[in-house]
């Protein structure tokens, strides 16, 4: 029933307009003949339509297309499947300029156009659960409301398919100048959560670096305990691991530690304890570590002044109050604002949080809630927002970047290959792409980048990809730290 209806080695890119409708729930602005619902907005609604053909692009179900029978999402959902709609809700708003949002995350008529083709290939019977773990400092209430994701789950659950919206943290986190003063417990997944180890599969088995691994929280021996004497372990939400189809719905944008933020980076969502995440290695290279790009004097002063600093939150159980505020507020006076130096291994060097990215979707394919190697593949899809990305500062304080793109496939490694490559990036320079290829226990990818295949309305893209390497690009500009490394 569930047999795949295309090749994971196609990957659709659709190029148009670049905005989103503003009205609520987001209707489509003509009446498809599979359109199952009688509601048409008088707005255009260019994210409804791109997500539409980049389906058609892929060839779903094409001899029913322009029919009301056109079912594309029938091949990979079936009525009474469990799925998991993933997109990036990182947080509420810009990092500095809080009022601007579209670049930061997955705009919501994107999830509407997604979950009318889950709405038909589920024939009312089935459940979706929108869910992700944003940063541990993002208010979820205002990203709903911004969203409007309650409006939208009310909308379908009214017309009889049972959709929800889950907060996957376990905590969120209050701060104030830069730090924690604040933890407030939060109900989590309510399946619970799976820790796995991946042992000797771990993309961190040859790791060369000194091992200080800094996570998401102050504390860095919490994060040893998951990696150290050959554990690896992750802690991943049932809630994924137990869904019968995951559809991921990242937005397109540049990365500070990664280079890029997709497919496989938007994963990290579906963590349930971000401190067990290796973000970067303290130190200078020097030392062993990735936290800064040079050996001099002050990078060495910095690390180490900011590892104390983090010890001291440590032993005060993860809070802080004025006096550490003065001394981040001290700090920044004395070596800079992250927005404007490079440190916390943000930059081209950092050779830690790929491995991390990587480990993540080894586990999200290849086991289940009960932590067993799965005996089959998983049903996925991603596809991309690329409609209004987010350049620069990435992932939280992008700058806009009206691009016009939807990417869309069944493998995540392909799709954020062809996504680096039309935003100008020579993917063989980022590292979590360049080693995502070259996995072999638990592999994420069965096919090379010779065998990927773009189809797109844009005649220069729809070619290999190599011809799309040579095509016209968006010329999306890097973090600074990633700047003038890995732009083709």
């Amino acid at each position: 029933m569930h047999q795949l209806r295309t090749e994971p080695f196609i990957v659709s890119v659709w190029h148009g307009t670049a905005s989103y409708p503003a009205r609520l729930l987001y209707h489509p602005s003509r009446r498809y003949p599979e359109y199952p619902f009688g509601d048409v907005s008088a707005e255009e609604n260019a994210a409804y339509e791109g997500t539409r053909q980049t389906f058609r692009l892929l060839r779903l179900d094409e001899s029913n297309y322009g029919t009301t029978s056109w079912n594309p999402l029938g091949f990979l959902i079936g009525p009474g499947d469990r799925v998991l709609v993933k997109p990036n809700l990182i947080r509420e708003g810009h990092g500095s300029r809080p009022m601007e949002w579209e670049q930061i995350i997955t705009h919501p008529s994107i999830i509407r156009a997604v979950l009318d083709y889950v709405y038909i290939a589920l024939q009312g019977k089935g459940r979706v659960v929108i869910a992700d773990g944003p940063q541990t400092d993002s208010d979820f209430v205002e990203i709903c409301r911004r969203t409007s994701l309650p409006e939208l789950a009310l909308f379908f659950r009214e017309r009889g398919l049972d959709v929800s919206i889950l907060d996957l943290r376990r905590e969120h986190w209050l701060q104030k100048g830069g730090v924690t003063y604040r933890r407030r417990a939060l109900a989590g997944d309510p399946l619970g959560y799976t820790t796995i180890d991946l042992g000797e599969a771990s993309e961190f088995r040859d790791y060369s670096l000194n091992g200080r691994f800094y996570g998401a929280d102050y504390d860095i021996r919490e994060t040893a305990q998951y990696h150290s004497g050959g554990r690896h372990a992750y802690v991943l939400c049932r809630t994924a691991l137990e869904a019968d189809v995951i559809i991921n719905l990242p937005k397109m944008k540049t990365h500070k530690k990664a280079g890029v933020t997709l497919s496989l980076k938007n994963m990290v969502g579906v963590n349930g304890h971000r401190n067990c995440l290796p973000h970067h290695t303290l130190g200078t290279p020097a030392d062993g570590g990735d936290e800064f790009p040079g050996n001099n004097c002050m990078s060495t002063i910095q690390s180490r002044a900011i590892a104390g600093f983090k010890r001291c939150l440590t032993l005060a159980g993860g809070r802080g109050g004025l006096l550490s505020r003065l001394a981040v507020r001290s700090g920044r006076a004395a070596f800079g604002d992250t927005s404007k130096v490079i440190r916390s291994g943000n930059w081209y060097g950092n050779d830690t949080l790929w491995r991390t990215v990587v480990d993540l979707n080894k586990v999200l394919f290849h086991f289940d809630g009960e932590g067993r190697e799965r005996r089959g593949p998983r049903r996925y899809l991603t596809l991309v927002d690329g409609i209004v990305a987010g350049e620069g500062d990435g992932p939280s304080s992008s700058d806009r970047k009206e691009a016009g793109v939807i990417v869309a496939g069944l493998n995540p490694v392909a799709v954020d290959t062809v996504c680096a490559v039309i935003m100008g990036f020579d993917f063989t320079k980022v590292p979590l792409l360049r080693n995502a290829w070259a996995v072999t226990r638990y592999p994420l990818v069965c096919f090379g980048p010779r065998e990927v295949l773009c189809r797109s309305n844009r005649p220069e893209w729809s070619d290999d990809l190599a011809g799309v390497q040579n095509a016209a690009h968006l010329a999306f500009r890097p973090h600074k730290g990633w700047m003038g490394h890995i732009e083709r």
